[in-house]
């Protein structure tokens, strides 16, 4: 056998030669060679952690042990699980309009208008007959009672202003006079009324016109000055208010209305044309006639 070389370990040839004799030996260091690398794999692997989480597709690193840990960070935001994703915005829905159960197409009413018109002007169109526009002596107060049936015959559009829609008025009316030469008038008129109609208010605003024609207990053939020259006069109305809509069935409606008598000189030259001009309050009641009601999906 060699002498070991000074200052150096070495192994001695014959540790080869009788391999069946070194086998526990092999075996030590096997066992000691295992238990060093085993610190050394653990610290490779994340520690486990008492949330449960899906095994990711992707090979996991270092990194990851920092996102699998239930532990927070101290300046970590919270959420609540019950509050609102900031980039996701709420739909505020319209309130459905009440308003289309009242103003609908076909709809049909019957009105019940009386009025009080006692404020006398001259006839507002004058000056396209080349009239003087001046008031006459004698002087009028009309106390008119109208039963109208109304038809709607179209339903509620157009812009924020000016939405509404229209309905077709048919009216009988009989016309008391207590002040004046004449003492009554019976006619019949029609026209139309435009409904302004803002969403979900029961006050809706209207402008109206009707035109029609009558007869008159004229006074004027009698000798009174500036009574009506004949019995048969055309009508001429206009008026503006408002409607309070208690419910799809009624409604309750006042404003002013302007109405014109007048028989179109057809009584000249043997009698003057001085016509009838006034205007005054008016109140109303609206009933609906049909409880079959027409949803309007616009």
């Amino acid at each position: 056998m060699m002498p070991p070389l000074e200052g150096k370990a070495c192994i001695s040839p014959a540790l080869f030669n009788h391999p069946h004799r070194n086998i526990p030996l092999f075996s030590v260091l096997i066992l000691a060679t295992l238990v060093n690398l085993a610190p050394a794999a653990n610290a490779g692997q994340c520690p486990k952690s008492d949330v449960s989480v899906e095994p990711p597709a992707a090979p996991r690193t270092n990194t990851d042990c920092v996102q699998d840990s239930p532990t927070l960070l101290p300046n970590a935001p919270t959420q609540d699980p019950t509050s609102t994703p900031a980039n996701q915005k709420l739909r505020v829905s319209k309130k459905p309009d009440f308003n289309r159960s009242i103003f609908y197409e076909n709809k049909i009413e019957f009105a019940l208008d009386v009025g009080w018109l006692p404020i006398n002007i001259p006839f507002p169109f004058d000056f396209i007959e080349e009239d003087p526009y001046e008031l006459y002596p004698l002087r009028y107060t009309l106390v008119p009672v109208n039963a109208s049936l109304r038809w709607q015959f179209g339903p509620i559009k157009g812009p924020v202003i000016l939405r509404g829609n229209w309905d077709a008025t048919f009216t009988l009316s009989a016309t008391a006079i207590p002040r004046g030469a004449e003492t009554h008038y019976f006619s019949y008129n029609m026209g139309v009324r435009r409904n302004f109609v803002p969403r979900n208010w029961r006050v809706t605003p209207y402008w109206d016109v009707r035109a029609g024609l009558g007869l008159i207990d004229a006074k004027g053939p009698l000798g009174v000055y500036y009574a009506q020259g004949q019995n048969f006069t055309y009508a001429l109305h206009m008026g503006a208010g408002a409607r309070y809509n208690f419910s799809p069935r009624y409604a309750f409606s006042v404003g002013l209305d302007w109405m014109h008598l007048s028989n179109g000189n057809l009584s000249a030259p043997a009698y003057s044309n001085y016509g009838i001009n006034v205007y005054g309050p008016m109140f109303g009641l609206d009933v609906q006639l049909r409880r079959h009601r027409h949803d309007s999906a616009q």
